[in-house]
């Protein structure tokens, strides 16, 4: 247990703020495995100057236990591992507070601003992190980001069969082509919309049974198994829709925590003539 010395330093605003003071974790070997925020008085002193409610305190508390981190985070081997990770977090200080060991930051990491994080780094909700205050730096270029958008609807959509799951376009990069973009367009999307589905078409960001071809090749009858719905074509491509709710049942390795994105030639599925 952290001791407090004379008084908690507090270095944040109050949590509504927390956009202000987004930060980038630097070193995940500064995380403290198995911090006790509830009966840390150095750490409670410094979430009360810090403005945060009981509410919000108390979330602290309960989502700093370990037991609630993703099993990316939950030893130092896998903290190691996923080292680079780590580093790609949207994270805000929340406080830092002064104890003899020297200071330690509080660091939130909403659920909201990291759908992109890899399966074994990515919670359901939002997390907080106790960090020696080494491994934290203020991250400018994270403070204005908003929070990534769950794509476009897919109900109403029609749905498509996938035939030949060998005809998929796993790297095609959708920004790059004018065509692709335009069907979007056509489609009524928003910019945000547009960037979530230009972002999780490409296999870097699919389910980590399928992120690449040495794992996916082995799979590939797998997909013929998924529940998918044309997005939109163009020339003979087509773009489909995976949706994640539409997919639960789908095995570990391919199932998607977010709808993810898949362009096929448009001989390799088979759409229906109506929409359901």
């Amino acid at each position: 247990m952290h001791r407090l010395l004379l008084f908690a330093l507090v270095l944040s605003a109050p949590i509504a703020a927390r956009a202000q003071n987004a930060v980038r974790i630097t070193d995940p070997s500064a995380i403290v495995l198995r911090p006790d925020l509830q009966s840390d008085a150095a750490a409670q002193a410094g979430m009360k100057a810090a403005g945060l409610s009981e509410s919000v305190m108390t979330d602290a508390t309960r989502l700093s236990e370990p037991a609630q981190w993703p099993v990316g985070l939950r030893s130092d081997s896998a903290r190691a591992a996923n080292k680079t990770a780590i580093g790609n977090y949207s994270a805000y200080l929340v406080c830092e507070y002064a104890t003899e060991e020297g200071a330690l930051s509080i660091v939130s990491v909403p659920s909201a601003f990291n759908y992109h994080m890899p399966d074994d780094l990515r919670a359901a909700q939002d997390l907080y992190l106790v960090v020696r205050s080494t491994g934290v730096q203020a991250s400018e270029a994270a403070a204005t980001r908003q929070p990534a958008s769950k794509g476009p609807a897919w109900r109403g959509l029609r749905p498509a069969k996938i035939l030949k799951p060998d005809g998929v376009y796993a790297t095609f990069d959708l920004g790059d082509v004018t065509e692709a973009m335009a069907a979007l367009e056509k489609q009524g999307l928003s910019e945000s919309e547009v960037d979530a589905v230009v972002f999780r078409s490409h296999e870097r960001n699919w389910p980590n049974g399928i992120d690449s071809f040495e794992k996916r090749y082995p799979k590939l009858a797998s997909l013929k198994k998924y529940k998918a719905y044309r997005l939109a074509r163009w020339g003979e491509k087509v773009l489909l829709v995976i949706p994640a709710e539409a997919n639960k049942k789908a095995p570990e390795g391919l199932r998607p925590y977010l709808d993810i994105y898949m362009v096929f030639d448009a001989t390799a599925v088979k759409v229906a003539e109506r929409r359901k």
